[in-house]
């Protein structure tokens, strides 16, 4: 699974996911309002997001990125936590907290790893085809 290289074509792939996947998430974030797609599925679509664009910009091998996606998001979430923004004095800020977001949740980390195990699946799927 994690073994393989991936080639020009395959990172622009990855590269067009994560556009994708990018203003997938911008239209959840401006128009959806409800109590699942944006607090669960939102959180599962974004790990994803960041696993491609690491793909995309990195010679990191499955695994290494998806582990990276994954601890890049724990550590958001960690600093949600924490109450970082609100430590560097950046509340007022609106960008601030859609970037980082503002209240921790349990939920969110299981929606993280979720999302990575999806990744994990989807790539051994088709490595298996090669």
């Amino acid at each position: 699974m994690s073994a393989f290289s991936i080639n020009r074509k395959q990172r622009s792939l990855y590269l067009l996911t994560a556009l994708f996947l990018f203003v997938l998430e911008v239209l959840i974030e401006r128009y959806v309002h409800d109590a699942f797609v944006r607090p669960y599925l939102g959180d599962f679509l974004v790990v994803i997001l960041v696993y491609a664009v690491l793909m995309s910009i990195s010679y990191l091998k499955v695994v290494a990125a998806a582990v990276g996606a994954l601890v890049f998001a724990y550590a958001i979430e960690t600093a949600q936590y924490v109450q970082l923004i609100s430590l560097l004095s950046l509340d007022q800020y609106k960008w601030a907290r859609v970037v980082m977001g503002t209240s921790f949740s349990w939920w969110d980390m299981l929606m993280y790893t979720l999302g990575i195990l999806c990744v994990l699946v989807v790539e051994h799927l088709l490595a298996l085809k090669k």
